[in-house]
């Protein structure tokens, strides 16, 4: 059974829902946001990044200019709901005001105010199931410029530090042509000894002695990914149409970005026009798993018995 409750007061983050099952939990920022600020088992750790003063704040004349003197962007940290192409500041939105929410039978839906200069209004419904480690997380953004406006829907789970992300790569045959596609932000080094490359698997351990940063996108046929942290396993799934749909990124529906004190894990749905009063939306299958046994993260072959076991 799921029980919904308001918590008035979460760390530094104001008055947050708590979303459980009695196996896992979810508690969504509602004074800010929204954020989905910690998932984790029942009294378990969070694989969210809730220490928001890791992030800090970012904001100029340029930013005060577009959404007005006194405000500023902060990432708070856990799950937001952000929109591609990437641009300062438009794409910058504060997520400084109150969130409204409603309890439904099998969902509870939280809404943003509109974020009126970008002219867009984003929508966060969350479904558990009644007694398993399964959760259904869909962000709808909403077209309420008055014109057209091309973008893919970009969610981010600014996840706690010290766990390693497994991204399993494309595997079909596609004979003399390629069969995967990634993507190199300028400030990452591929020798960097936080990634690791293999045939079917590629790694990205986060480290907290890192001086800087990382990120690489993926086209991602099966749109699957498991964050390892301590004893529990994180995996994120979604519905992707590589070959059918363009997406963001030279066709990225995944990417990852790593520094000293997180590792964001991003899906990103396709890249489209959207009439005003139109939608794009994506979502994402959420799980909790206990690791099952020991793994090298450096092998294949030690990778691909780790998840058979799962």
């Amino acid at each position: 059974m799921v029980n919904v409750n308001v918590i008035e007061s979460y760390k530094d983050y104001g008055k947050v829902v708590s979303i459980s099952n009695g196996v896992i939990e979810a508690f969504v920022t509602v004074d800010i946001g929204p954020r989905i600020i910690r998932f984790g088992y029942v009294g378990g750790q969070n694989f969210m990044n809730d220490n928001r003063s890791d992030f800090g704040w970012k904001d100029d004349d340029a930013y005060h200019a577009f959404f007005g003197e006194g405000r500023h962007w902060e990432s708070f940290g856990g799950y937001r709901v952000w929109v591609t192409p990437e641009g300062y500041p438009e794409t910058y939105t504060p997520d400084d005001r109150p969130v409204s929410f409603t309890v439904n039978p099998d969902s509870v839906v939280f809404t943003a105010l509109p974020d009126e200069e970008v002219g867009i209004l984003k929508t966060v419904t969350i479904k558990m199931d009644p007694d398993d480690a399964n959760m259904t997380v869909n962000a709808t953004v909403k077209n309420i410029s008055g014109k057209d406006k091309e973008f893919a829907v970009w969610v981010i789970a600014v996840c706690a530090a010290g766990g390693n992300l497994v991204i399993p790569m494309n595997t079909n045959d596609t004979g003399l042509l390629h069969n995967r596609s990634i993507s190199v932000w300028p400030y990452t080094d591929l020798g960097d000894s936080r990634l690791r490359f293999g045939k079917k698997y590629v790694v990205v351990s986060q480290d907290v002695n890192a001086t800087c940063p990382a990120k690489l996108g993926f086209d991602l046929n099966d749109g699957t990914v498991h964050y390892v942290l301590g004893d529990d396993i994180f995996t994120k799934r979604y519905n992707a149409k590589h070959g059918e749909l363009p997406y963001p990124d030279e066709n990225c529906s995944f990417e990852t970005y790593t520094n000293n004190v997180m590792i964001e894990v991003e899906s990103l749905s396709d890249i489209k026009n959207v009439p005003n009063g139109g939608t794009n939306e994506i979502t994402e299958f959420w799980s909790l798993n206990k690791k099952p046994c020991e793994v090298d993260f450096k092998s294949d072959v030690s990778i691909d018995e780790f998840l058979g076991k799962m």
